[in-house]
Protein backbone atom coordinates (compact mmCIF):
# COMPACT_ATOMS: atom_id res chain seq x y z
CA UNK A 1 0.00 0.00 0.00
CA UNK A 2 1.65 3.42 -0.93
CA UNK A 3 2.81 5.58 1.95
CA UNK A 4 2.42 9.56 1.71
CA UNK A 5 4.79 12.10 3.95
CA UNK A 6 3.18 15.31 4.57
CA UNK A 7 4.82 18.08 6.51
CA UNK A 8 2.17 20.52 8.66
CA UNK A 9 1.88 23.47 10.09
CA UNK A 10 -0.22 24.80 12.49
CA UNK A 11 -1.55 27.26 15.11
CA UNK A 12 -2.21 24.94 18.04
CA UNK A 13 -3.85 27.47 20.47
CA UNK A 14 -7.25 26.37 20.36
CA UNK A 15 -6.34 22.30 20.53
CA UNK A 16 -6.16 20.17 23.17
CA UNK A 17 -2.33 18.88 21.22
CA UNK A 18 -1.71 16.29 18.28
CA UNK A 19 -3.07 13.49 19.59
CA UNK A 20 -6.89 12.08 19.43
CA UNK A 21 -7.28 11.22 23.16
CA UNK A 22 -10.85 11.54 23.74
CA UNK A 23 -14.26 12.07 21.48
CA UNK A 24 -15.35 15.40 21.59
CA UNK A 25 -12.05 16.83 21.93
CA UNK A 26 -10.42 18.74 19.35
CA UNK A 27 -6.55 17.83 17.88
CA UNK A 28 -4.69 18.21 15.41
CA UNK A 29 -4.38 14.74 14.22
CA UNK A 30 -8.07 14.14 13.99
CA UNK A 31 -8.63 17.41 11.87
CA UNK A 32 -5.97 16.37 9.22
CA UNK A 33 -7.22 12.66 9.45
CA UNK A 34 -10.61 13.75 8.63
CA UNK A 35 -9.44 15.67 5.60
CA UNK A 36 -7.13 13.35 4.38
CA UNK A 37 -9.68 10.69 4.22
CA UNK A 38 -12.20 12.57 2.24
CA UNK A 39 -9.56 12.97 -0.10
CA UNK A 40 -8.66 9.35 -0.04
CA UNK A 41 -12.03 8.50 -0.26
CA UNK A 42 -10.85 5.98 2.76
CA UNK A 43 -10.07 6.29 6.68
CA UNK A 44 -6.08 7.24 6.80
CA UNK A 45 -4.68 7.24 10.11
CA UNK A 46 -1.52 9.96 10.69
CA UNK A 47 1.41 9.13 12.65
CA UNK A 48 3.61 11.88 13.12
CA UNK A 49 7.04 12.90 13.71
CA UNK A 50 6.51 14.34 17.57
CA UNK A 51 3.17 14.62 19.73
CA UNK A 52 2.64 18.15 20.79
CA UNK A 53 0.83 18.96 23.69
CA UNK A 54 -2.15 21.39 23.70
CA UNK A 55 -0.99 25.15 22.79
CA UNK A 56 1.84 24.02 21.13
CA UNK A 57 2.27 25.19 17.61
CA UNK A 58 4.56 23.79 14.28
CA UNK A 59 6.14 25.10 11.42
CA UNK A 60 7.36 21.85 10.28
CA UNK A 61 5.90 18.46 11.52
CA UNK A 62 5.75 15.39 9.71
CA UNK A 63 3.69 12.99 9.12
CA UNK A 64 2.60 9.71 7.39
CA UNK A 65 -0.23 7.62 5.98
CA UNK A 66 -1.06 4.89 4.30
CA UNK A 67 -3.48 4.55 1.71
CA UNK A 68 -4.94 2.40 -1.55
CA UNK A 69 -5.78 6.14 -2.86
CA UNK A 70 -4.24 7.54 -6.49
CA UNK A 71 -3.71 11.18 -6.14
CA UNK A 72 -0.72 13.86 -7.33
CA UNK A 73 0.98 15.48 -4.79
CA UNK A 74 -0.85 18.68 -5.71
CA UNK A 75 -3.78 16.99 -5.32
CA UNK A 76 -3.27 16.27 -1.62
CA UNK A 77 -1.89 19.33 -0.71
CA UNK A 78 -4.74 21.35 -2.19
CA UNK A 79 -7.84 18.72 -1.28
CA UNK A 80 -6.69 18.11 2.31
CA UNK A 81 -6.21 22.18 2.84
CA UNK A 82 -9.59 23.04 1.62
CA UNK A 83 -10.91 20.48 4.31
CA UNK A 84 -8.69 22.13 7.13
CA UNK A 85 -9.60 24.96 9.38
CA UNK A 86 -7.31 27.76 8.85
CA UNK A 87 -5.24 27.17 11.76
CA UNK A 88 -3.63 24.20 9.51
CA UNK A 89 -2.05 24.07 6.62
CA UNK A 90 -0.25 20.75 4.78
CA UNK A 91 2.63 22.34 3.31
CA UNK A 92 3.75 19.45 0.99
CA UNK A 93 2.81 15.96 0.28
CA UNK A 94 5.34 13.23 -1.28
CA UNK A 95 5.01 9.50 -1.31
CA UNK A 96 7.55 7.79 0.34
CA UNK A 97 8.95 4.34 0.30
CA UNK A 98 7.50 1.50 2.48
CA UNK A 99 9.92 1.56 5.00
CA UNK A 100 9.83 5.30 5.99
CA UNK A 101 8.75 5.94 9.66
CA UNK A 102 7.71 9.85 10.58
CA UNK A 103 8.51 9.39 14.16
CA UNK A 104 11.45 6.30 13.94
CA UNK A 105 13.17 7.42 10.47
CA UNK A 106 13.85 11.46 12.01
CA UNK A 107 17.72 11.85 12.67
CA UNK A 108 16.68 14.99 14.62
CA UNK A 109 13.94 17.53 15.86
CA UNK A 110 14.17 20.99 16.32
CA UNK A 111 12.03 22.82 18.46
CA UNK A 112 12.36 26.77 19.21
CA UNK A 113 10.56 28.92 21.77
CA UNK A 114 9.51 32.57 21.19
CA UNK A 115 10.13 34.81 24.35
CA UNK A 116 8.71 38.71 24.45
CA UNK A 117 11.19 40.25 26.76
CA UNK A 118 9.32 43.46 27.45
CA UNK A 119 6.58 45.34 29.58
CA UNK A 120 3.83 45.81 27.46
CA UNK A 121 2.22 42.61 25.95
CA UNK A 122 1.46 42.20 22.10
CA UNK A 123 -1.91 42.01 20.62
CA UNK A 124 -0.41 40.19 17.35
CA UNK A 125 2.17 37.50 18.85
CA UNK A 126 -0.54 36.86 21.78
CA UNK A 127 -0.99 33.03 22.35
CA UNK A 128 2.33 32.33 19.88
CA UNK A 129 4.84 33.84 22.24
CA UNK A 130 5.56 33.40 26.08
CA UNK A 131 5.86 37.03 27.82
CA UNK A 132 8.20 38.04 30.27
CA UNK A 133 7.97 41.88 31.94
CA UNK A 134 11.05 41.46 33.69
CA UNK A 135 14.57 42.17 31.93
CA UNK A 136 16.26 38.26 30.37
CA UNK A 137 20.46 38.26 31.12
CA UNK A 138 20.67 36.43 28.05
CA UNK A 139 24.32 35.84 28.37
CA UNK A 140 23.77 33.89 31.58
CA UNK A 141 20.92 32.26 29.78
CA UNK A 142 23.49 30.92 26.98
CA UNK A 143 25.86 29.79 29.33
CA UNK A 144 23.65 27.56 31.03
CA UNK A 145 22.53 26.34 27.84
CA UNK A 146 25.99 24.58 26.72
CA UNK A 147 26.26 22.74 30.15
CA UNK A 148 22.87 21.11 29.04
CA UNK A 149 24.45 20.30 25.49
CA UNK A 150 25.77 16.31 24.80
CA UNK A 151 23.87 12.54 25.42
CA UNK A 152 22.55 13.22 29.55
CA UNK A 153 19.85 11.19 31.51
CA UNK A 154 17.26 13.88 31.37
CA UNK A 155 15.10 12.83 34.23
CA UNK A 156 14.88 16.13 36.07
CA UNK A 157 13.48 17.63 33.00
CA UNK A 158 10.44 15.07 31.87
CA UNK A 159 7.02 14.89 32.87
CA UNK A 160 5.28 12.80 35.33
CA UNK A 161 3.20 10.97 33.21
CA UNK A 162 6.39 10.75 30.03
CA UNK A 163 5.92 7.05 29.05
CA UNK A 164 9.31 6.92 27.62
CA UNK A 165 11.40 3.99 28.37
CA UNK A 166 14.34 5.47 28.67
CA UNK A 167 15.37 9.20 29.64
CA UNK A 168 18.64 9.41 28.12
CA UNK A 169 18.65 11.81 24.96
CA UNK A 170 21.40 13.30 22.79
CA UNK A 171 20.74 17.26 23.07
CA UNK A 172 22.83 18.51 19.93
CA UNK A 173 22.17 22.04 20.50
CA UNK A 174 20.33 24.69 22.62
CA UNK A 175 20.94 28.44 21.62
CA UNK A 176 19.75 31.52 23.04
CA UNK A 177 19.33 34.72 21.18
CA UNK A 178 18.20 37.93 21.54
CA UNK A 179 17.02 40.21 18.71
CA UNK A 180 15.56 43.44 19.89
CA UNK A 181 12.67 42.79 22.41
CA UNK A 182 12.45 39.22 21.77
CA UNK A 183 14.55 36.01 23.39
CA UNK A 184 14.54 33.11 20.81
CA UNK A 185 15.76 29.70 22.50
CA UNK A 186 16.52 26.80 19.67
CA UNK A 187 16.61 23.34 20.82
CA UNK A 188 17.94 20.14 18.77
CA UNK A 189 18.16 16.69 19.87
CA UNK A 190 17.60 13.01 18.40
CA UNK A 191 14.30 12.96 20.64
CA UNK A 192 12.88 14.68 23.07
CA UNK A 193 10.90 13.46 26.96
CA UNK A 194 7.32 14.53 27.51
CA UNK A 195 7.58 18.26 28.32
CA UNK A 196 11.66 18.32 28.02
CA UNK A 197 11.59 21.40 25.70
CA UNK A 198 9.65 23.70 28.19
CA UNK A 199 11.43 21.95 31.15
CA UNK A 200 14.52 23.40 29.47
CA UNK A 201 13.12 26.68 28.84
CA UNK A 202 11.54 27.02 31.99
CA UNK A 203 15.01 26.43 34.09
CA UNK A 204 16.69 28.95 31.45
CA UNK A 205 14.42 31.45 32.32
CA UNK A 206 14.73 31.16 35.86
CA UNK A 207 18.54 31.63 35.38
CA UNK A 208 17.90 34.48 33.07
CA UNK A 209 15.83 36.24 35.80
CA UNK A 210 18.67 36.09 37.99
CA UNK A 211 16.80 33.31 40.43
CA UNK A 212 19.85 31.24 39.90
CA UNK A 213 23.11 30.92 38.75
CA UNK A 214 24.27 29.62 35.14
CA UNK A 215 26.13 26.68 37.24
CA UNK A 216 22.43 25.67 38.67
CA UNK A 217 21.71 24.23 35.81
CA UNK A 218 24.52 21.46 36.14
CA UNK A 219 23.57 20.29 39.36
CA UNK A 220 19.64 20.16 38.51
CA UNK A 221 20.38 17.63 35.40
CA UNK A 222 23.09 15.59 37.88
CA UNK A 223 20.20 15.57 40.04
CA UNK A 224 18.00 13.79 38.05
CA UNK A 225 14.88 14.77 39.94
CA UNK A 226 12.13 17.03 38.56
CA UNK A 227 11.26 18.69 41.46
CA UNK A 228 14.67 20.16 41.98
CA UNK A 229 14.12 22.36 38.73
CA UNK A 230 12.04 25.10 37.35
CA UNK A 231 8.31 25.55 36.65
CA UNK A 232 7.26 24.08 33.49
CA UNK A 233 7.53 27.41 30.33
CA UNK A 234 3.84 27.99 28.97
CA UNK A 235 3.19 26.29 26.19
CA UNK A 236 2.39 29.34 23.54
CA UNK A 237 5.71 29.78 23.13
CA UNK A 238 6.99 26.61 21.62
CA UNK A 239 7.10 25.43 18.09
CA UNK A 240 8.07 22.32 16.43
CA UNK A 241 10.23 23.48 14.26
CA UNK A 242 12.11 21.27 11.83
CA UNK A 243 12.65 17.53 11.43
CA UNK A 244 15.99 16.31 10.14
CA UNK A 245 15.54 12.88 8.07
CA UNK A 246 18.02 10.67 5.77
CA UNK A 247 18.60 12.52 2.53
CA UNK A 248 17.71 8.77 0.90
CA UNK A 249 14.01 10.05 1.41
CA UNK A 250 14.46 13.28 -0.34
CA UNK A 251 12.08 15.08 1.14
CA UNK A 252 11.44 18.70 0.03
CA UNK A 253 13.88 21.31 1.72
CA UNK A 254 12.28 23.18 4.65
CA UNK A 255 12.21 26.65 3.23
CA UNK A 256 11.43 28.69 6.83
CA UNK A 257 10.92 32.10 5.29
CA UNK A 258 10.61 35.39 7.79
CA UNK A 259 9.44 34.34 11.14
CA UNK A 260 7.31 37.34 11.31
CA UNK A 261 4.77 35.42 8.93
CA UNK A 262 4.47 33.52 12.21
CA UNK A 263 4.95 36.23 15.29
CA UNK A 264 4.11 39.25 13.20
CA UNK A 265 5.82 41.20 16.14
CA UNK A 266 9.04 39.88 15.64
CA UNK A 267 11.32 42.39 14.13
CA UNK A 268 14.15 41.76 11.28
CA UNK A 269 17.16 40.44 12.63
Amino acid sequence: MPRIAVALEYDGAQFAGWQTQQAGVSSIQLSAEVAFSRIAAEPVNLVCAGRTDAGVHALGQIAHFDTRAVRGERSWVLGANANLPDSISVRWARAVPAHFHARYSAEARTYRYFILNRLSRSALAAQRAALVHRPLDVQRMAEASQVLVGEHDFSAFRAAECQARSPIRRLYGLDVTRSGDWVVIDATANAFLHHMVRNLVGLLLAVGLGKAPAQWAADVLASRDRTRSAPTAPAAGLYLWKVRYPRAFALPEEAEGPVSAIIPDLPAA
